[in-house]
């Protein structure tokens, strides 16, 4: 593609996206599919390597509109078919299999390489007109001197050049950059959720037989800590620990392979599984990334997947959010172009309808890290609600009521309630965010 004159950087853009992520480029393409001029500013060069591998099932229902549902197992990504959880001991769950509870397409999901399925993702972008410039990194937003609404933004290429961009409507796609959470302090953390995960790669390491050969497993370890297995291509599996830090970093021990070493016989399945294997590439770690906006938008810009907020991976729920908020975003935001009205007013729904789905996940996530919980007392104590989790467990949580399954864990732990924030937008209640935000644009 060639690149863009930087003294055409005042063409009328209706869409500026910060980031081509999941989220980022879900957004742009479906507004380009809708006929929006959409640029796309990546600070990356794809393909990059990310984590987030596992799926929900219910992405498919983006990835069909986006025309890639088809493609995925034309890729041959791993398919995944179910979730278990196993215990210390190594006893293994009833997995629930996602096609025993719905006969649908849907039914059946894949564990991705991330590099993999988001240049798919940038490439049908590209396909449906959206202009993505890699190497690209946003600066800062900029706001109208009189109203301080998003105007654009500012940018730089590798080289150093720094151009600025304008759009009526800006999506900040920003990943766990967080661009508007940073720049506007924005950033709440889940107070509970203070995990940190450590994570690398294995070859030859053992698979399940069957249909279990793909699941997505949860181990247990001490103090509700806990492994993620998840099996790929190219005889791969991504294995991750994730615990409080505390937990994690006791004994004086800080290197992570050293970490990882010492708790893999913690558990038994892990443990067996991992024994005839051989560790493969880097150590990664994060830490304390449960978090979400204060504000899902203001006036001129909304935000989008990590962006916006991220939950606990124990459910893999991060992609599905990301592909979702991408879906609800660029619909509201071409019914606000249409109307000629991008103030944060016309993005109160969305910002609910995503911290609906976020809720739902969180509570369970939360009963999930209580001592006194376990599913399989859950589902004991309660056999009629297996399917309303399942529902959960698959992503079916935008359209669904889940007040019996809240009753359900709250007869064995503390479920909290919602949080007040994120469904939000900068208005009359925010103190002083009106004079904030026209100090931006001076600036």
């Amino acid at each position: 593609m060639k690149a863009l004159d930087p003294t055409e950087t005042d063409k009328p853009w209706d869409v500026i996206v910060i980031g081509a992520g999941p989220a980022g480029a879900t957004t742009a393409a479906l507004l380009a599919e809708k006929g929006r001029r959409v640029l796309v500013l990546e600070k990356e060069k794809f393909p990059r390597y990310h984590i987030g591998e596992s799926m929900m099932p219910y992405c498919w229902h983006v990835l069909d509109r986006l025309g890639l549902a088809e493609k995925m197992d034309e890729i041959g990504f791993t398919q995944k078919h179910s979730v278990q959880f196993v215990s210390t001991n190594g006893k293994v769950s009833r997995p629930f299999y996602f096609f025993q509870h719905y006969e649908h397409p849907s039914s059946t999901t894949w564990q991705v390489e991330r590099s993999v399925f988001d240049q798919m993702l940038v490439d049908k972008a590209r396909e449906k007109g959206a202009i993505i410039l890699e190497e690209t990194k946003v600066l800062d937003v900029v706001r109208d001197e009189q109203s301080g609404a998003v105007k654009g933004v500012k940018s730089q290429i590798k080289e150093g050049r720094v151009d600025t961009w304008y759009a009526p409507m800006t999506v900040d796609a920003s990943g766990r950059d967080t661009l508007m959470i940073s720049k506007n302090k924005w950033r709440n953390r889940d107070p509970m959720l203070k995990k940190v995960a450590i994570w690398t790669y294995y070859e030859d390491a053992v698979r399940d037989p069957g249909l279990d050969a793909g699941s997505t497993t949860v181990a247990y370890l001490p103090n509700k800590g806990w492994f993620w297995y998840i099996p790929m291509r190219d005889n791969r599996v991504s294995v991750g620990v994730v615990a409080e830090r505390e937990y994690l970093y006791r004994d004086g021990l800080r290197d992570p392979a050293e970490i990882m070493a010492r708790e893999i016989p913690e558990n038994k399945w892990i443990a067996e599984h991992l024994a005839p294997a051989k560790q493969v590439g880097e150590y990664w770690v994060t830490g304390e990334y449960s978090y979400r906006s204060k504000f899902c938008a203001d006036d001129g810009v909304v935000l989008v997947g990590d962006a916006f907020g991220f939950l606990d991976p124990v459910f893999s729920s991060g992609l599905f959010l990301a592909l979702k908020s991408g879906e609800f975003a660029a619909d509201t935001i071409d019914e606000a172009l249409a109307a000629g009205d991008v103030r944060a007013e016309r993005f109160e729904e969305y910002g609910k309808k995503v911290c609906w789905g976020m809720e739902m996940m969180r509570k369970v996530v939360y009963a999930f890290y209580d001592e006194e919980f376990n599913f399989s007392k859950l589902i004991k104590r309660h056999p009629e609600l297996r399917p309303k989790l399942t529902d959960l467990l698959i992503g079916n949580v935008f359209e669904n009521d889940f007040d019996d399954l809240m009753a359900a864990c709250e007869e064995i732990c503390e479920i909290p309630g919602d949080l007040d924030y994120g469904m939000k937008i900068p208005s009359g209640d925010c103190g002083d965010c009106g004079d904030q935000k026209k100090a931006a644009a001076v600036a």
